[in-house]
Protein backbone atom coordinates (compact mmCIF):
# COMPACT_ATOMS: atom_id res chain seq x y z
CA UNK A 1 0.00 0.00 0.00
CA UNK A 2 1.16 3.61 -0.98
CA UNK A 3 1.62 5.79 2.06
CA UNK A 4 1.86 9.14 1.50
CA UNK A 5 4.01 10.26 4.12
CA UNK A 6 4.27 13.97 4.58
CA UNK A 7 0.37 14.06 4.53
CA UNK A 8 0.38 11.82 7.11
CA UNK A 9 2.45 13.89 8.64
CA UNK A 10 0.49 16.91 8.19
CA UNK A 11 -2.17 15.26 9.57
CA UNK A 12 -0.14 14.91 13.06
CA UNK A 13 0.38 18.78 12.99
CA UNK A 14 -2.94 19.23 12.55
CA UNK A 15 -3.65 17.28 15.86
CA UNK A 16 -4.54 14.03 14.67
CA UNK A 17 -2.30 11.52 16.08
CA UNK A 18 -0.50 8.77 14.30
CA UNK A 19 -1.83 5.67 14.89
CA UNK A 20 -0.19 1.86 15.19
CA UNK A 21 -1.33 1.06 11.95
CA UNK A 22 0.77 4.25 10.48
CA UNK A 23 3.33 2.86 12.40
CA UNK A 24 3.11 -0.37 11.01
CA UNK A 25 2.88 0.70 7.62
CA UNK A 26 5.99 2.71 8.68
CA UNK A 27 8.19 0.24 10.12
CA UNK A 28 7.04 -2.17 6.96
CA UNK A 29 7.91 0.36 4.22
CA UNK A 30 10.27 -0.52 1.61
CA UNK A 31 13.94 1.15 1.45
CA UNK A 32 13.11 3.38 -1.93
CA UNK A 33 10.81 5.07 0.44
CA UNK A 34 13.40 5.60 3.01
CA UNK A 35 14.20 9.29 2.23
CA UNK A 36 10.17 10.49 1.08
CA UNK A 37 9.86 8.89 5.07
CA UNK A 38 12.55 10.79 6.55
CA UNK A 39 11.44 14.28 4.83
CA UNK A 40 8.23 13.70 6.21
CA UNK A 41 9.64 13.06 9.71
CA UNK A 42 11.88 16.00 9.61
CA UNK A 43 8.50 18.18 8.61
CA UNK A 44 7.49 17.35 12.72
CA UNK A 45 11.12 17.66 13.82
CA UNK A 46 11.39 21.12 12.70
CA UNK A 47 7.81 22.00 14.00
CA UNK A 48 8.81 21.49 17.46
CA UNK A 49 12.58 21.37 17.43
CA UNK A 50 13.70 23.76 14.38
CA UNK A 51 17.27 23.04 13.60
CA UNK A 52 18.66 22.15 17.17
CA UNK A 53 20.62 19.51 18.48
CA UNK A 54 20.85 19.10 21.99
CA UNK A 55 24.06 17.13 23.25
CA UNK A 56 24.03 15.03 26.26
CA UNK A 57 27.32 13.40 28.24
CA UNK A 58 27.63 10.23 29.91
CA UNK A 59 29.42 10.04 33.51
CA UNK A 60 29.57 6.37 34.25
CA UNK A 61 29.81 6.90 38.09
CA UNK A 62 29.91 3.05 39.16
CA UNK A 63 30.50 0.34 36.28
CA UNK A 64 30.01 -3.61 36.36
CA UNK A 65 29.00 -6.41 38.86
CA UNK A 66 25.68 -5.53 38.74
CA UNK A 67 23.14 -8.34 39.82
CA UNK A 68 20.43 -7.92 37.69
CA UNK A 69 20.47 -10.32 34.44
CA UNK A 70 19.69 -8.17 31.66
CA UNK A 71 20.55 -10.20 28.91
CA UNK A 72 21.50 -7.12 26.18
CA UNK A 73 24.53 -5.78 29.18
CA UNK A 74 27.85 -6.11 29.65
CA UNK A 75 27.39 -5.50 32.95
CA UNK A 76 24.93 -7.88 33.83
CA UNK A 77 25.38 -10.85 36.57
CA UNK A 78 27.44 -13.11 34.98
CA UNK A 79 29.34 -11.10 32.41
CA UNK A 80 32.18 -12.04 30.66
CA UNK A 81 32.60 -8.68 29.01
CA UNK A 82 35.96 -7.39 29.51
CA UNK A 83 34.72 -3.78 30.68
CA UNK A 84 35.49 -1.56 33.41
CA UNK A 85 34.70 -2.45 36.55
CA UNK A 86 35.29 0.08 39.73
CA UNK A 87 33.31 1.45 42.74
CA UNK A 88 32.10 4.77 42.39
CA UNK A 89 33.96 7.63 41.80
CA UNK A 90 34.89 10.38 44.00
CA UNK A 91 32.97 13.33 44.25
CA UNK A 92 35.43 15.58 42.82
CA UNK A 93 36.35 13.40 39.51
CA UNK A 94 32.27 13.54 38.84
CA UNK A 95 32.56 16.82 38.55
CA UNK A 96 35.83 16.79 36.40
CA UNK A 97 34.48 14.36 33.90
CA UNK A 98 31.44 16.02 33.84
CA UNK A 99 33.04 19.18 32.91
CA UNK A 100 35.04 17.41 29.60
CA UNK A 101 31.39 17.12 28.18
CA UNK A 102 30.24 20.20 28.62
CA UNK A 103 33.22 21.84 27.35
CA UNK A 104 32.45 19.63 24.28
CA UNK A 105 29.15 21.38 23.80
CA UNK A 106 26.49 19.33 25.96
CA UNK A 107 24.06 20.88 28.02
CA UNK A 108 22.54 17.61 30.23
CA UNK A 109 25.01 15.71 31.61
CA UNK A 110 23.50 12.49 32.32
CA UNK A 111 24.94 10.77 36.05
CA UNK A 112 24.76 6.96 35.69
CA UNK A 113 25.32 4.02 38.28
CA UNK A 114 25.14 0.29 37.71
CA UNK A 115 23.33 -1.45 40.32
CA UNK A 116 19.47 -2.72 40.86
CA UNK A 117 18.97 0.77 42.39
CA UNK A 118 20.80 2.96 45.25
CA UNK A 119 20.57 2.90 48.70
CA UNK A 120 19.88 5.92 50.61
CA UNK A 121 23.58 6.50 51.26
CA UNK A 122 24.33 5.89 47.36
CA UNK A 123 21.60 8.93 47.01
CA UNK A 124 23.04 11.42 49.08
CA UNK A 125 26.13 11.03 47.30
CA UNK A 126 24.82 11.60 44.26
CA UNK A 127 22.78 14.57 45.26
CA UNK A 128 26.04 16.16 46.33
CA UNK A 129 27.85 15.81 42.77
CA UNK A 130 24.62 17.38 41.54
CA UNK A 131 25.03 20.34 43.85
CA UNK A 132 28.69 20.44 42.85
CA UNK A 133 28.60 20.44 39.23
CA UNK A 134 25.49 23.09 39.56
CA UNK A 135 27.31 25.14 41.73
CA UNK A 136 30.42 25.20 39.36
CA UNK A 137 27.83 25.42 36.31
CA UNK A 138 24.60 27.24 36.91
CA UNK A 139 22.92 26.58 33.59
CA UNK A 140 23.79 22.74 33.43
CA UNK A 141 20.89 20.01 33.19
CA UNK A 142 21.62 17.03 35.32
CA UNK A 143 19.89 13.34 34.67
CA UNK A 144 20.12 10.96 36.84
CA UNK A 145 20.34 7.19 36.16
CA UNK A 146 20.44 5.10 39.13
CA UNK A 147 18.19 1.93 38.86
CA UNK A 148 15.06 1.02 40.38
CA UNK A 149 14.12 3.82 42.99
CA UNK A 150 12.54 3.19 46.63
CA UNK A 151 9.75 5.54 48.01
CA UNK A 152 11.25 9.01 48.94
CA UNK A 153 14.69 8.98 46.70
CA UNK A 154 13.51 10.95 43.53
CA UNK A 155 12.41 13.50 45.85
CA UNK A 156 15.62 14.05 47.46
CA UNK A 157 17.30 13.77 44.28
CA UNK A 158 15.09 16.55 42.90
CA UNK A 159 15.72 18.87 46.39
CA UNK A 160 19.34 18.31 45.00
CA UNK A 161 18.82 19.74 41.97
CA UNK A 162 18.39 16.68 39.43
CA UNK A 163 16.43 17.82 36.17
CA UNK A 164 15.93 14.33 35.06
CA UNK A 165 15.58 10.89 35.62
CA UNK A 166 16.17 8.00 32.76
CA UNK A 167 14.99 4.57 33.22
CA UNK A 168 14.56 2.69 29.81
CA UNK A 169 11.38 0.48 29.22
CA UNK A 170 13.39 -1.10 26.34
CA UNK A 171 11.27 -3.17 24.72
CA UNK A 172 7.45 -4.39 24.83
CA UNK A 173 6.20 -5.88 28.19
CA UNK A 174 4.88 -9.03 25.78
CA UNK A 175 8.95 -9.15 25.15
CA UNK A 176 11.22 -8.76 28.31
CA UNK A 177 10.53 -11.81 30.32
CA UNK A 178 12.66 -13.26 27.40
CA UNK A 179 15.60 -10.44 27.65
CA UNK A 180 15.65 -10.28 31.64
CA UNK A 181 14.00 -12.64 34.77
CA UNK A 182 15.48 -10.54 37.75
CA UNK A 183 13.02 -7.88 37.51
CA UNK A 184 9.59 -7.29 35.63
CA UNK A 185 8.56 -4.44 33.08
CA UNK A 186 6.03 -3.24 35.59
CA UNK A 187 9.31 -2.48 38.12
CA UNK A 188 10.65 -0.34 35.64
CA UNK A 189 7.27 1.89 35.27
CA UNK A 190 6.91 2.05 38.89
CA UNK A 191 10.23 3.96 38.41
CA UNK A 192 9.01 6.07 35.94
CA UNK A 193 6.18 6.80 37.75
CA UNK A 194 8.08 7.61 41.06
CA UNK A 195 10.25 10.30 39.00
CA UNK A 196 7.73 11.54 37.68
CA UNK A 197 5.45 11.93 40.55
CA UNK A 198 8.55 13.70 42.36
CA UNK A 199 8.47 16.28 39.83
CA UNK A 200 11.66 14.84 37.71
CA UNK A 201 11.34 14.90 33.76
CA UNK A 202 10.93 11.51 33.06
CA UNK A 203 13.40 10.14 30.47
CA UNK A 204 12.53 6.30 28.89
CA UNK A 205 13.68 4.56 25.94
CA UNK A 206 14.13 2.35 23.48
CA UNK A 207 16.39 -1.04 22.68
CA UNK A 208 16.03 -2.26 19.64
CA UNK A 209 17.65 -5.45 17.81
CA UNK A 210 17.01 -7.64 21.09
CA UNK A 211 14.52 -10.18 18.81
CA UNK A 212 11.44 -7.78 18.74
CA UNK A 213 8.73 -7.88 15.86
CA UNK A 214 7.74 -4.42 14.57
CA UNK A 215 4.45 -4.82 16.68
CA UNK A 216 6.65 -5.32 19.48
CA UNK A 217 8.69 -2.28 18.19
CA UNK A 218 5.18 -0.39 18.57
CA UNK A 219 3.78 -1.91 21.95
CA UNK A 220 6.81 -0.13 23.64
CA UNK A 221 6.42 2.99 21.64
CA UNK A 222 3.21 3.35 23.14
CA UNK A 223 4.14 2.03 26.77
CA UNK A 224 6.43 4.99 26.25
CA UNK A 225 3.64 7.35 25.49
CA UNK A 226 1.59 5.87 28.60
CA UNK A 227 4.67 7.04 30.91
CA UNK A 228 4.49 10.74 29.53
CA UNK A 229 8.14 10.24 28.44
CA UNK A 230 10.02 13.56 28.11
CA UNK A 231 12.77 12.65 26.41
CA UNK A 232 13.07 9.00 24.17
CA UNK A 233 16.54 7.61 23.91
CA UNK A 234 16.87 4.74 21.21
CA UNK A 235 19.48 2.34 21.82
CA UNK A 236 20.75 0.06 19.78
CA UNK A 237 21.65 -3.37 20.62
CA UNK A 238 26.13 -3.89 20.78
CA UNK A 239 26.10 -7.49 21.23
CA UNK A 240 29.38 -7.76 23.83
CA UNK A 241 31.02 -10.75 23.80
CA UNK A 242 30.46 -12.32 26.94
CA UNK A 243 26.78 -11.84 26.92
CA UNK A 244 23.68 -13.76 25.75
CA UNK A 245 23.16 -12.06 23.06
CA UNK A 246 26.50 -12.08 21.79
CA UNK A 247 26.99 -11.99 17.93
CA UNK A 248 23.11 -11.68 17.76
CA UNK A 249 22.84 -8.95 14.37
CA UNK A 250 19.41 -8.49 13.22
CA UNK A 251 19.08 -4.70 12.37
CA UNK A 252 20.04 -2.44 9.13
CA UNK A 253 20.67 0.81 8.70
CA UNK A 254 17.43 1.44 7.34
CA UNK A 255 15.89 0.02 9.42
CA UNK A 256 17.13 1.52 12.51
CA UNK A 257 15.63 4.53 10.34
CA UNK A 258 12.53 3.81 10.02
CA UNK A 259 12.07 2.86 13.94
CA UNK A 260 13.70 6.61 14.67
CA UNK A 261 10.83 7.37 12.25
CA UNK A 262 8.09 5.59 14.39
CA UNK A 263 9.08 7.12 17.24
CA UNK A 264 8.65 10.75 15.95
CA UNK A 265 5.58 10.07 14.21
CA UNK A 266 4.03 8.38 17.57
CA UNK A 267 5.94 11.19 19.69
CA UNK A 268 5.95 14.14 17.60
CA UNK A 269 6.87 16.72 20.40
CA UNK A 270 9.36 14.74 22.37
CA UNK A 271 12.89 14.50 22.83
CA UNK A 272 14.51 11.37 20.69
CA UNK A 273 18.05 10.43 20.76
CA UNK A 274 20.66 8.69 18.86
CA UNK A 275 21.94 6.30 21.36
CA UNK A 276 24.53 3.24 22.19
CA UNK A 277 25.18 1.46 19.57
CA UNK A 278 24.08 4.28 16.65
CA UNK A 279 28.13 3.76 15.44
CA UNK A 280 27.52 0.41 14.36
CA UNK A 281 23.78 0.02 13.40
CA UNK A 282 22.97 3.46 11.82
CA UNK A 283 26.88 4.07 10.34
CA UNK A 284 26.86 5.80 7.30
CA UNK A 285 22.83 7.03 7.95
CA UNK A 286 23.78 8.68 11.18
CA UNK A 287 24.20 12.25 9.81
CA UNK A 288 20.22 11.63 8.00
CA UNK A 289 18.97 10.57 11.41
CA UNK A 290 19.39 13.80 12.55
CA UNK A 291 16.89 15.11 10.70
CA UNK A 292 14.43 12.49 12.35
CA UNK A 293 16.26 12.35 16.13
CA UNK A 294 16.89 15.72 17.85
CA UNK A 295 19.53 14.46 20.75
CA UNK A 296 22.47 12.63 20.92
CA UNK A 297 25.13 11.18 23.40
CA UNK A 298 28.60 12.90 22.93
CA UNK A 299 31.62 10.66 22.72
CA UNK A 300 31.57 7.20 24.90
CA UNK A 301 28.87 5.55 26.28
CA UNK A 302 28.93 3.50 29.33
CA UNK A 303 31.04 0.79 28.04
CA UNK A 304 31.67 0.96 24.90
CA UNK A 305 33.34 3.83 22.85
CA UNK A 306 32.08 6.27 20.56
CA UNK A 307 32.90 7.43 17.25
CA UNK A 308 35.38 10.66 18.09
CA UNK A 309 33.76 13.61 19.78
CA UNK A 310 35.32 15.72 15.95
CA UNK A 311 33.48 13.46 14.12
CA UNK A 312 29.76 14.00 16.21
CA UNK A 313 30.38 17.80 16.00
CA UNK A 314 31.40 17.48 12.26
CA UNK A 315 27.45 15.68 11.47
CA UNK A 316 25.73 18.44 13.24
CA UNK A 317 27.51 21.52 11.21
CA UNK A 318 27.19 19.71 8.31
CA UNK A 319 24.15 19.04 8.50
CA UNK A 320 23.21 22.53 9.38
CA UNK A 321 22.30 22.00 12.64
CA UNK A 322 22.58 24.14 15.67
CA UNK A 323 23.65 23.05 19.15
CA UNK A 324 21.24 23.96 22.22
CA UNK A 325 22.92 26.27 24.50
CA UNK A 326 25.71 27.03 21.83
CA UNK A 327 25.69 30.19 20.33
CA UNK A 328 27.87 28.55 17.15
CA UNK A 329 28.39 24.72 16.09
CA UNK A 330 30.97 25.54 14.17
CA UNK A 331 32.93 27.88 16.12
CA UNK A 332 32.33 24.75 19.03
CA UNK A 333 33.57 22.14 16.43
CA UNK A 334 36.60 24.24 15.46
CA UNK A 335 37.29 25.35 19.14
CA UNK A 336 37.47 21.50 20.22
CA UNK A 337 39.82 20.90 17.11
CA UNK A 338 42.19 23.36 18.01
CA UNK A 339 42.53 22.23 20.97
CA UNK A 340 42.99 18.24 20.38
CA UNK A 341 45.46 19.30 17.58
CA UNK A 342 47.50 20.84 20.56
CA UNK A 343 47.24 18.77 22.59
CA UNK A 344 48.64 16.51 19.68
CA UNK A 345 51.53 18.82 18.76
CA UNK A 346 52.49 19.06 22.50
CA UNK A 347 52.10 15.34 22.96
CA UNK A 348 54.28 14.72 19.52
CA UNK A 349 57.13 16.66 20.84
CA UNK A 350 57.48 15.15 24.12
CA UNK A 351 57.81 11.78 22.27
CA UNK A 352 60.37 12.66 20.28
CA UNK A 353 62.51 13.70 22.62
CA UNK A 354 65.17 11.99 24.35
CA UNK A 355 65.07 8.22 23.73
CA UNK A 356 64.68 6.16 27.37
CA UNK A 357 66.97 3.47 28.51
CA UNK A 358 66.08 1.15 26.00
CA UNK A 359 66.55 3.31 22.90
CA UNK A 360 62.76 3.30 22.23
CA UNK A 361 60.10 6.27 22.60
CA UNK A 362 57.01 6.44 23.02
CA UNK A 363 56.26 7.49 19.44
CA UNK A 364 58.27 4.57 18.31
CA UNK A 365 56.01 2.37 20.08
CA UNK A 366 52.85 3.82 18.48
CA UNK A 367 51.26 4.19 22.06
CA UNK A 368 49.89 7.70 23.12
CA UNK A 369 48.04 9.15 26.23
CA UNK A 370 44.73 8.77 23.86
CA UNK A 371 44.90 5.20 22.31
CA UNK A 372 46.79 3.69 25.33
CA UNK A 373 44.81 1.00 27.38
CA UNK A 374 43.42 2.91 30.39
CA UNK A 375 44.38 1.40 33.70
CA UNK A 376 41.84 1.63 36.37
CA UNK A 377 41.79 1.29 40.41
CA UNK A 378 44.67 -0.76 41.41
CA UNK A 379 47.07 0.03 38.05
CA UNK A 380 45.08 -3.39 36.30
CA UNK A 381 43.34 -3.83 32.43
CA UNK A 382 39.31 -4.40 32.95
CA UNK A 383 38.89 -7.79 34.66
CA UNK A 384 42.96 -8.43 34.58
CA UNK A 385 42.76 -9.62 30.79
CA UNK A 386 43.45 -8.15 27.68
CA UNK A 387 41.23 -5.62 25.58
CA UNK A 388 39.37 -7.07 22.59
CA UNK A 389 40.88 -5.37 19.49
CA UNK A 390 39.65 -2.07 18.42
CA UNK A 391 36.38 -2.03 15.96
CA UNK A 392 36.72 -5.97 16.08
CA UNK A 393 34.15 -7.78 13.74
CA UNK A 394 31.24 -10.00 15.05
CA UNK A 395 32.17 -13.20 13.93
CA UNK A 396 31.48 -12.91 9.66
CA UNK A 397 28.59 -10.58 9.84
CA UNK A 398 30.77 -7.96 8.60
CA UNK A 399 30.09 -5.73 11.32
CA UNK A 400 32.09 -3.83 13.79
CA UNK A 401 31.31 -4.04 17.46
CA UNK A 402 32.56 -0.76 19.23
CA UNK A 403 35.60 -0.69 21.31
CA UNK A 404 35.05 -1.54 25.47
CA UNK A 405 35.82 1.84 27.11
CA UNK A 406 39.50 2.12 28.28
CA UNK A 407 39.64 6.03 29.16
CA UNK A 408 37.21 8.51 31.34
CA UNK A 409 35.56 7.96 33.74
CA UNK A 410 37.43 4.96 36.10
CA UNK A 411 40.30 5.65 34.32
CA UNK A 412 43.64 7.87 33.81
CA UNK A 413 43.21 8.99 30.42
CA UNK A 414 41.19 11.87 29.38
CA UNK A 415 37.39 10.57 27.67
CA UNK A 416 36.35 11.04 24.35
CA UNK A 417 35.01 14.62 24.62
Amino acid sequence: MMVNYLSLAERVLSGTPATASDARAILSSPNEDLLDLVAAAARLRREHFGKRIKINYLVNLKSGLCPEDCSYCSQRLGSEAEILKYSWLPKEEAKRQAEFGLAGGASRVCLVASGRGPSNRDVERVSGMVEEIKSATPGVEVCACLGFLKDGQAHRLKEAGVDAYNHNLNTAESLYADICTTHTFADRVDTVDKARGAGLSPCSGLLVGVGETNDQIIEAIESLKAVDSDSIPVNFLIPFDGTPLEGTNTLTPQHCVRILCAVRFLCPDRELRIAGGREMHLRSLQSLSLNVANSLFLGDYLTSEGQAAEEDLDMIVDGGFEIVGAESAQQLRDELKAHRAAHQAAFDGEATGPASGDGASAAGTGASSETAPAPVAGGALPCGKPLPPVGHEAGNSGVTIPTIRRRGAGTEISPNA
